[in-house]
Formats: C-alpha cells, sequence, structure tokens
C-alpha cells in the first residue's frame, strides 16, 4: 500500500514542480508586470504544494526525485518568450486540467495555497488576441500535411508523370491554404459581429434600466459565492460607472474580452494560411529535385518528419506523450494516404485500358 501511495505523491511532485517551472518562465519573459507577479504568486504556491508532497514522501520514507522539468514546459516556455504568454496560456490551460485529471492531486490535510485567492483564475483570464493560435497553428499545419499527402500518393498511385504530380501537389497547397485562410477569416468576423451584437443588446438594456444590471451583477457575485449585502454593495459600486458595470457583463456572461472579440480576422486567415502550408509542403517537396520512386520514397520520409514536428505540437495542447502522439499522427496519415495511392491506382488502371 506505501508503494502505491509513494507512486501517486511522486506524480503529484512532478505535476506541481512542473507548475512552479512553467509559471516562473512564464513571470520571466512577461512583458506586463502585473501579470508577471500574478505568474510568481502562482509559481509560489506550486513551489509549496511540491514541498507538501516532498514531505509526505519523507513520511513513507520514499526517495524524492530530482527536479526535472518535462519537455513540454521548456517548450511552452521558449514559445511564451518568442510570442508572448497570452500565445500559450490555453495550452497551459488546458495541460493542468489533463494533468489532474490523469492524476487527481489529493491535498487531504493540505490547504491549497490559492484556494481562497483568484490569483489563478486571473491568469487564465489572460489572453493574447491569438489565444488559440498555437493549437489552431498545429491543426493547420496537420491538415495540409495530411490532405496533401493524401493527393500526391493518389497521384503517385494512378503512375502519372511528376510533373502532374508536382502540379497536383501545388494546386493542393494552395486550395487548401486559400480556403483555410477564407474560412477562418469568416469565422473569426462571425464570432466577432455575433460578439458584438450581444455587447450592444447588453449596452441598451443597461441603459434604459440600470435597476435589472444592478440585480444581474450582484447575482454573478452571489454566484461567486459573495454574501448578499456584499454582492448587492459591489454591484451598485460598479454600476455607478456603466463601461465598468457593461465590460463585466460582458466578461461574466459571454466569457470574453470586450477589447478583442476572438481578435484580428486578417491575422487569423494568414496564419492559416502559412501553417497549412506549411503542412503541405512536406510531401510535394521531394518531386522538386527527384522523380520516380525515389520521388514517391523521399515524399515519405519527408512526410514523417513533419509528423513528429506536428505531434511535438500536438502533444503540448493534448498532454499525451510524444510516443503517443507521433504514433497516432502517423497511423491515421498512413491509413488516408494508403486509401489514395490505392484508389489512384485503380483509377489510373481503369483511364489507361
Amino acid at each position: 500500500m506505501s508503494d502505491v501511495r509513494a507512486h501517486r505523491y511522486r506524480k503529484n511532485l512532478r505535476v506541481e514542480r512542473d507548475n512552479e517551472a512553467l509559471y516562473t518562465r512564464l513571470a520571466a519573459v512577461a512583458s506586463d508586470p502585473r501579470l508577471a507577479r500574478v505568474y510568481r504568486r502562482i509559481a509560489a504556491g506550486e513551489q509549496t504544494n511540491a514541498a507538501f508532497w516532498e514531505s509526505r514522501l519523507r513520511e513513507l520514507g520514499a526517495a524524492i526525485p530530482p527536479p526535472h522539468p518535462r519537455i513540454r514546459v521548456r517548450v511552452l516556455g521558449t514559445l511564451a518568450k518568442w510570442f508572448g504568454t497570452g500565445f500559450v496560456m490555453p495550452t497551459v490551460v488546458r495541460l493542468e486540467h489533463a494533468d489532474h485529471l490523469e492524476t487527481p492531486v489529493d491535498r487531504a490535510g493540505h490547504r491549497d495555497h490559492f484556494v481562497q485567492d483568484d490569483t489563478r483564475a486571473r491568469a487564465h483570464r489572460h489572453r493574447a488576441a491569438g489565444g488559440n493560435t498555437l493549437r489552431a497553428s498545429v491543426l493547420g499545419a496537420n491538415d495540409g500535411l495530411v490532405s496533401n499527402v493524401s493527393l500526391v500518393m493518389g497521384m503517385a498511385g494512378a503512375a502519372t508523370g511528376n510533373h502532374a504530380v508536382l502540379l497536383a501537389g501545388l494546386a493542393g497547397l494552395v486550395a487548401g491554404a486559400c480556403s483555410m485562410a477564407l474560412g477562418e477569416w469568416l469565422s473569426v468576423n462571425s464570432s466577432r459581429e455575433f460578439y458584438q451584437a450581444q455587447i450592444t443588446e447588453r449596452a441598451e438594456r443597461l441603459a434604459v434600466a440600470p435597476e435589472e444590471g444592478v440585480k444581474h451583477i450582484a447575482g454573478i457575485y452571489r454566484d461567486k459565492g459573495l454574501g448578499r449585502a456584499k454582492a448587492e454593495h459591489l454591484a451598485e459600486h460598479l454600476a455607478e460607472t456603466p463601461r465598468t458595470a457593461l465590460d463585466t457583463l460582458v466578461r461574466e456572461d459571454l466569457g470574453v474580452d470586450p477589447s478583442e472579440l476572438g481578435g484580428s480576422a486578417w491575422s487569423a486567415a494568414i496564419s492559416s494560411f502559412c501553417f497549412f502550408a506549411f503542412g503541405a509542403i512536406f510531401p510535394v517537396a521531394p518531386y522538386f529535385f527527384l522523380g520516380g520512386r525515389a520521388a514517391m520514397f523521399a515524399s515519405m520520409g519527408t512526410t514523417f518528419a513533419g509528423l513528429c514536428l506536428i505531434a511535438v505540437g500536438t502533444s503540448l495542447f493534448t498532454g499525451r506523450g510524444l510516443a503517443f502522439s507521433i504514433a497516432r499522427q502517423f497511423l491515421i496519415t498512413a491509413v488516408a494516404a494508403a486509401i489514395t495511392f490505392g484508389v489512384g491506382h485503380m483509377l489510373g488502371i481503369a483511364i489507361t485500358r
């Protein structure tokens, strides 16, 4: 029984140490001093939690492993340094959620440093305009690679000439990237228009019936655990400034930052175009330099290399192990390529008869 508990405690210790290391790195690169302070407070809390699990292991007489942050902590820290903390925060939140589902942190007898504090919630609400850019980028690159390797293998299976395969691959790259960019542009614009309409409706309602807005805001804070008197006092204070009251309603009811509303549609479109094209170029590139079976096998090799890169990104926001992510990506892509190669081969035979 003690071995089972020691194993669970080590897993909990690993989770807390990873979080401490990650938030320490985020604090070091955060451009906003207030946000940096929030991250440092979270890191300090995680350090306290880690010390708790170390003490529990000592009580069992179990060995305490040395600190060794996982690769994803270092990768996320590097991405935050390059692109800002808002770029990685949605992924950080997903990873924390995945970790605690996989390894529920048992803090029996241990007061979590943040139970009574909203520090972590404020940090998690921090979003840049491209808050989910990392996830969208990885998925876009994956779509580009899988769709284009299927197209290239289908053309190769039909025994068409190298130039035909190359042209088909490049056409698939451009067409797919344009389609992704247009779809993302429409999606972001539609989202912005929807939220803008919701904000306008709330602003008009607040102007016509401010007392209803006060009641609604008070209800929000009562749901958060505030007493009735305190909630009503806070709601009345916020309602003194209509813009602040509206901002509160929008953030709490819609879960969006009124100043962002999903980010820039053009940035999303350009990002989707570039990352789809990035994934789609892997299976096509060998056909610029090689021909015949050599080009096809080289295309398989470059595709596998691209799959490994994309799997690294996938493992970041799913919390899955790198080996699992690579195996899953490879299996899905291999099945798609095999099907299109077979269909292309049969169509090539049927057409040439």
